[in-house]
This record gives structure tokens, C-alpha cells and sequence, in this order.
């Protein structure tokens, strides 16, 4: 094709300067218009054909940009013209659309029958009840704190999850803390502190403070007891919540790049806008289970004595084993534990942390829900969880795995007007969320999109209640496991009671290990994360 294309030049060039003779002086403006656009094309080609980066515009000059245009648009063909549905990655067309109805206060029933095929293996659903109760939505409410808390938090069966100031821009923040405040449910601040827009909004706040400790870290980057106290004792906030890793890159750091490092976001963050800023991958604070307990101690007797938890992404069992045991060794607790998944969530990762590491968020919430009841501490900890939340249904089944509350991130994204355009790294959201470029932002009116976020709220916990209802339950409290059914072969249902393995209370402490905890259990210290024992051997000779 490149030999082609030169051919082809040369005899259009020919051709083209020909013309410019032979033609009548009538035609000549005519002629010269098309022998412009005639160039720039040749020059275009000519730049394709002799540029050394891209093989496929080398040998297919003009025609291979094609390539690479179709390539830029195709998340856009995939979503508007081959999707159905019930296709889409992360989130469905069905589960977008919800979102968007129930935010706009618009019709969000389906005719005609479910689109879900419903004998597909894996198919879930509730049982119902002949004897149907009333729920009040306004009263699916938990409370969160411990016995050493006294600033105890009610706290809302649906809350905004952790996305920091910087990832969103002001009018994202504003827009949600605003929506929070008028629905009377959290806001996680996520790990880049505190900002104006998040006070402004006048949100009940989840302050979460990361390995950077941004708005309380002194200028070596370790924690400031002084600064966590101040910020700490704004009314505002309502709970800590102390990050140990996130879904979507658990055991990974980050750098903030000193270029991106605004006068604002150094005031806010703390730090200095004359270097990068590392966020390293552990706390500097605590390098043991019991440390970490006792910088939850402390940081709860620094706030006043507000709710004070923990977030992780379930890796290595012993080690969330060890915490468990600390526990009980020093008899401190965190108020609450946030469970991610290791499927990440709002979070821009390297495809192998999103993809590879992590236990998903199901899984982790069985297993953080039967270790507390194994060791008999379920009744002093709270257990938020996160996970692709935008039905009643979706909250229900996270309840019947053990969760007490929930938060959701990317539903209240498409709340504010995502379309899930997969851009969010790149600072280029068409709907102005996730970006920080002034053109962008300007679509995202605050005083419009607030309202969205509190409307899908309200009416997917009004769903919620509802469907509780219809199960013939009162509250979240009473959702048990064996209320979710699920298919599991052709010929066979199971609920998941009979699919997975919950332990009773106090078995770990009665030496009632099940085979798949034994080994984590034994393993386990709460002096250290370390495994104790020796491995087993490797094998050798292959």
C-alpha cells in the first residue's frame, strides 16, 4: 500500500497541475479550493508514510488513521449501537438506566416481563412473603460505635464511598456532599483530607485517612496528632476511617506529581508543592495488629471519641486473623470495618492490581463476617460494604453476607450524569466529574445534580424497604443468608445458606475451625503479620 500511495501521489499531483493549464479561468478558483484539499490529504499521507512510530500509518498512509480513529470511538459504538441491556462492563445498560431514572425522578418500571434470563446458572432472587409488612425507608438506620465510643453515629443503610477531592473536582464534590446533606446520609471524604467543598455541601462526614495521611502528616509525611485532633473535632465529620488498602489496588502506593500539586490542593493535603508526594503502600503509623489497634484507640480518644474504623481489601487471611486476635488481646475494637473488593471500584489502577489482586468483594465479606463471629466480636463491630450497589437487591444480598450498611461510589457517579465512559484517568469526563479541566467542569451544575444524587438515594432505599417488606421483614437486621436463592446447576437451587459456609459464634474460639480458616487461624499472631511456622517445603525437581 505505501508503494501505492506514491504512484498515487504523483499521478494526482500530475493530474491536479495539468488541470491548472488546461482548465477555463472559470473554473480556476473552483480548481485551486479542490487542489488544496487535495494537498493537505498528500501531505498528511506523506507525514503517515515516512514517520517511524506507527507501522500500520507507515504502510497504510491516510487509510491506517482510520485504524486508530474507529479505535478512539469504540467504547462509544460499543455502548450506543452493540450493547443490549444487559450487556456492559462494569455496570449494564439496565443497571445505568435505573440509576438515572431514579435520579430524575422518572418512570423506572419495566414492561413486559424481566430481560434477565432467569434459568441462567447463577440467576438470583428473594422469596417472598404472604405475610407482607410495612418498612419505613426514612428508618433504615444503623448505629456505629463501640463500647469505648461516645460520639456514636446513626448512620444510613446507603452512604457515598471514598472518592477524594482531586479525583472528583469541586463541582462533583459539592454536588454530592450537597445531596448527602439534604438525604441526611454519610460522605467518605476518601484519603485527600478535607476540603472547602465538602464543608460547604454540609455532609455528615467519613473522614478517611490513608497511608499519606493527608490534612494530619508533618512535613516527614508521618502522622500529626495535633492536626488529625483539629480536623477530627470538626462537627462535620462524624467517623474516621482509617485506610489500610482499597479494592482497586490494594498494596499499592501512589505519587502525586508536584506538577499537579495546586496551592489549594497543598493547603488542603498538607504538603509541599516543591516535591512530589509519595503515598506510600503501609502506614508508617503501625507495623503490627496490635499497633494498629492502638492507633485506632488513639485516634478515637483524639476525636472526642467518635466512630473509628478500618478499610481493607481481604489479602492474605492470617493477617486480617491477627487483627481479629488483637482484638481480644488488648480488648480494643474499631467501630466499624469497610470491606472492598478487589474488583475495584472509582480507583485507577494497573490492569494487575484490578484485575489479579485481591479477594472479591463477596468472598471478603463472608470471610471478614464469620471470622468476627468465630471469635465471638460480631456484635461489637459494624461491617460496611461496598460492591456495585444500584438496586434494593444489590444492598439485600450484601446484607444477607453479613453486612450491617453499605457504601456505593460509582452508582452516585452516574447519579451526578456518568455515562461510564471509561475516562476517568485520562482528565477528559465528558460529564465533568472526574476531571479537573474548567471546560468540562462547567457542565456539572451543582444546583442540579445535588437533587439527582439525593432522589436515587431515597428512592433506592424506598426499594429497599419495600422489598423488605415483601420478604415479610421489618428491617435490614433480619435479611439472613438463606433469604437469597441463587441457581446452581440445571436441576438444583441453592440459597446461601446451603452455598456457603457461615460459622457460629465463638467456634474459633472452641477450636471449631473449619478446614478452610484452620490453617489462616493457626498461622496467625496478633504480634505480628508475619506467618508463624515454618512454610512447607517447596517442591523441587520439576
Amino acid at each position: 500500500m505505501r508503494k501505492e500511495f506514491f504512484i498515487a501521489s504523483f499521478m494526482v499531483s500530475v493530474l491536479m497541475i495539468s488541470l491548472y493549464f488546461i482548465l477555463p479561468e472559470k473554473y480556476l478558483l473552483a480548481h485551486l479550493s479542490i487542489s488544496f484539499i487535495i494537498a493537505v490529504i498528500l501531505l498528511i499521507g506523506l507525514h503517515d508514510a515516512f514517520q517511524k512510530k506507527h507501522a500500520i500509518k507507515r504502510n497504510f498512509p491516510i487509510f491506517g488513521n482510520f485504524r486508530y480513529l474507529l479505535e478512539s470511538i469504540r467504547p462509544e459504538i460499543q455502548q450506543y449501537f452493540i450493547e443490549r441491556n444487559t450487556d456492559g462492563k462494569p455496570y449494564s445498560r439496565e443497571e445505568r438506566s435505573v440509576v438515572y431514572q431514579r435520579s430524575k425522578n422518572e418512570l423506572d418500571t419495566v414492561p413486559f416481563g424481566t430481560q434477565q434470563n432467569v434459568y441462567n446458572l447463577g440467576y438470583e432472587w428473594v422469596n417472598h412473603s404472604i405475610a407482607v409488612k410495612h418498612v419505613d425507608h426514612e428508618k433504615l438506620r444503623v448505629t456505629i460505635g463501640s463500647k469505648d465510643c461516645k460520639k456514636p453515629y446513626d448512620a444510613s443503610l446507603l452512604n457515598i464511598s471514598a472518592m477524594s477531592y482531586g479525583s472528583l473536582n469541586k463541582n462533583a464534590i459539592l454536588a454530592l456532599s450537597k445531596g448527602a446533606s439534604l438525604g441526611n446520609f454519610a460522605h467518605n471524604t476518601g484519603e485527600g483530607s478535607i476540603s472547602p467543598y465538602h464543608l460547604e455541601g454540609g455532609a455528615d462526614l467519613i473522614w478517611q485517612i490513608g497511608t499519606g495521611y493527608f490534612g494530619c502528616r508533618k512535613d516527614d509525611g508521618t502522622f500529626s496528632d495535633e492536626l488529625f485532633e483539629e480536623k477530627a473535632k470538626l462537627e462535620a465529620v462524624k467517623m474516621i476511617e482509617i485506610k489500610i488498602s482499597q479494592g482497586a489496588k490494594p498494596g499499592h502506593g501512589g505519587i502525586l506529581p508536584k506538577g499537579k500539586i495546586t496551592p489549594e490542593i497543598s493547603k488542603i493535603r498538607g504538603v509541599s508543592m516543591d516535591e512530589d508526594v509519595i503515598s506510600p503502600p503501609t502506614h508508617s503509623s503501625f507495623t503490627t495488629p496490635l499497633e494498629l489497634l492502638q492507633f485506632i484507640q488513639k485516634c478515637r480518644e483524639l476525636s472526642g471519641g467518635k466512630p473509628v474504623g478500618i478499610k481493607l481489601c481481604i489479602g492474605k487471611r492470617r493477617e486480617f486473623m491477627s487483627i481479629c486476635k488483637a482484638m481480644i488481646k488488648l480488648d480494643i475494637f474499631p467501630d466499624f470495618i469497610t470491606v472492598d473488593g478487589g474488583e475495584g471500584g472509582t480507583g485507577a489502577a494497573p490492569i494487575e492490581f484490578t484485575n489479579n489482586i485481591g479477594t472479591p468483594s463477596v468472598d471478603g465479606l463472608i470471610f471478614v463476617h464469620n471470622c468476627l463471629v468465630g471469635f465471638n466480636i460480631r456484635n461489637k463491630v459494624k461491617i460496611v460494604a461496598t460492591g456495585k450497589i444500584t438496586t434494593a437487591f444489590s444492598i439485600i444480598k450484601l446484607l444477607a453476607l453479613g453486612a450491617d450498611l453499605t457504601y456505593s461510589a460509582r452508582s452516585m457517579m452516574l447519579a451526578l450524569g456518568c455515562i461510564q465512559a471509561l475516562r476517568c484517568n485520562a482528565n477528559v469526563c465528558p460529564a465533568g466529574i472526574a476531571t479537573n479541566n474548567p471546560h468540562l467542569m462547567q457542565g456539572l451544575v451543582v444546583d442540579e445534580k445535588y437533587k439527582r444524587v439525593y432522589n436515587f438515594h431515597r428512592q433506592t432505599l424506598k426499594s429497599v424497604a419495600e422489598m423488605l417488606g415483601a420478604m415479610g421483614l421489618s428491617s435490614g437486621q433480619e435479611v439472613r443468608p438463606w433469604h437469597i436463592v441463587t441457581r446452581y446447576n440445571a436441576f438444583e437451587n441453592r440459597n446461601y445458606k446451603e452455598l456457603f459456609d457461615f460459622v457460629s459464634a465463638g467456634d474459633f474460639l472452641k477450636n471449631q475451625i473449619p478446614g478452610q480458616y484452620k490453617d489462616a487461624f493457626e498461622r496467625s499472631h496478633p504480634d505480628s503479620f508475619e506467618y508463624i511456622g515454618s512454610p512447607e517445603p517447596m517442591i523441587t525437581g520439576k
